[in-house]
């Protein structure tokens, strides 16, 4: 290869044989923040949907995503592109809908990386503020952690993920030890009720399953770093597996040991007075000062998930870059192998977004809570709309790939396992568009409702036309089959 060839291929390539299965576990289980889920999703989960059967939502959901996990690791061992969604849609359903799936989730993944300033801002000036005395604005935090994931952003991946394992490692042993003092204590014993089908199969299913669904955001992240593994063929499948059911157990275990900790009969009530505030005032009765390190733990929780966002919307940029949707200078990377442009990218709009936030907060009727009722709820609820639809979408183009190219396949890989994850997460979209005005509440106008999934679907469509243009114009060819 010469120097020319070398450089343009640098060009276009991402850091090779970075990334082993453990590593990108990480950076999948840091996307799904499992102590941001204890502490926030899970109180929140039984507060508004008033049923205690918390913890079998979120075995069921488990599975369901184990489901999809099943087509998504096959045809992860033999496809190696950093846009998946692109890539996956793109053979199973055609270029079009590759294009229009990847705008979608270039979308997706900026917004929900954004919103998460929004609480991040918030809870690290609640903690400055608790420790300290300091009262700093939301913004002043969410800047430093812009800077801190502008700054990995850019950085070798291996740093990044290096990183990510030492705040997932710290935030499953809180969670474990916070479990185990639930169990201990149990003021009502052990309880199986919040185990038990009639606390699930109950009205208010749909918003539990809805609530739910946001705590396993991120897991499908892990094809994103395909090209950067060093064994890409078992490195996704592993990594994805191992993430998905480890969170799908942890959570279930910390759910229910939060129902008994606190007492079946006592929680719900209790989850609706106190909100995601309800950990630290449950664990600062036995121990304030484990109280204050879960808090502390809570804010870098929430930090891995942003550098994960992060990460996975620069390689949506880069992706887009190299195949021709976007312009090439977004295929560009650094010496070490990082999408430079695209990370630069996605590190400005994030910027300009919270700046925006920030100037429209003050004097706000909401307080402090602000960023949290509007960046933050709107934001992430609209990506997890948009992901969730592009799940079920990928498991129909992963079934028809399946079946025609490979029917060396076996029938519960090729059609069973994503036609029943295709289906269920379908049921999950409709949830949460049948659900969405409870789940941004009443902090903005009633037609957020409806423009938050309208802008999620509203650029899917527009990746639906420019896909057209594209391949009209010949800007893109037709893809190669990859089998």
């Amino acid at each position: 290869m010469t120097q020319t060839e070398a450089a343009q291929r640098q060009d276009v390539a991402l850091g090779q044989g970075k990334l082993g299965t453990l590593r990108v576990a990480f950076m999948i289980i840091a996307a799904s923040a499992p102590l941001t889920v204890l502490a926030g999703g899970t109180p929140t989960n039984y507060a508004v949907s008033q049923l205690l059967g918390v913890p079998l939502s979120f075995l069921t959901f488990g599975v369901l995503v184990g489901l999809f996990a099943v087509g998504y690791g096959r045809m992860s061992a033999h496809i190696r592109n950093s846009g998946a969604f692109y890539e996956y849609v793109s053979q199973g359903l055609g270029v079009r809908q590759g294009i229009a799936a990847a705008v979608l989730a270039l979308v997706a993944y900026n917004l929900m990386q954004i919103g998460l300033y929004g609480i991040f801002g918030f809870s690290a000036s609640a903690v400055i503020a608790s420790l300290t005395g300091i009262s700093l604005p939301w913004w002043v935090t969410g800047g430093a952690a812009w800077l801190v994931v502008a700054i990995l952003g850019v950085s070798n991946i291996d740093l990044s993920a290096k990183v990510l394992g030492v705040l997932v490692t710290l935030e499953f042993i809180v969670v474990l030890g916070v479990s185990v003092y639930g169990f201990a204590t149990a003021p009502e014993g052990i309880s199986m009720e919040p185990l038990s089908p009639s606390q699930f199969m109950a009205p208010g299913i749909g918003v539990l399953l809805v609530f739910t669904m946001a705590a396993f955001m991120g897991f499908e992240s892990g094809a994103i770093y395909s090209e950067e593994c060093r064994d890409p063929e078992k490195t996704i499948s592993r990594a994805t597996y191992i993430a998905v059911f480890t969170v799908a157990l942890f959570y279930t275990g910390s759910a229910w040991a939060m129902a008994v900790g606190i007492g079946p009969s006592h929680v719900i009530e209790q989850a609706s007075q106190y909100g995601p505030d309800l950990v630290f005032v449950w664990i600062a009765q036995a121990s304030p000062v484990f109280a204050n390190i879960i808090q502390v733990l809570f804010v870098t929780s929430i930090l891995a998930a942003l550098l994960a966002f992060h990460n996975a919307a620069a390689r949506y940029f880069f992706a887009l870059g190299r195949s021709g949707v976007l312009p090439k200078r977004f295929a560009d990377t650094t010496s070490s192998g990082a999408p430079i442009v695209g990370s630069l990218t996605q590190t400005v709009m994030s910027l300009l977004v919270v700046a925006v936030f920030a100037l429209a907060g003050k004097g706000s009727d909401l307080g402090e809570l602000y960023p949290v009722l509007t960046l933050f709820t709107w934001f992430t609820n609209a990506a997890s709309f948009g992901i969730v639809f592009l799940m079920a979408v990928t498991s129909v183009a992963i079934m028809r790939w399946s079946v025609k190219y490979h029917p060396e396949f076996g029938l519960f890989p090729k059609i069973i396992a994503p036609l029943l994850a295709a289906i269920g997460l379908a049921v999950v979209t409709a949830l949460i568009l049948a659900n969405f005005d409870i789940m941004i509440g009443d902090t903005g106008p009633a037609s957020l409702v409806w423009i938050m999934p309208g802008v999620v679907l509203g650029s899917g469509l527009v990746g639906l036309v420019w896909g057209e243009y594209l391949l009209r114009k010949q800007r893109v060819a037709p893809q190669k089959l990859v089998v």
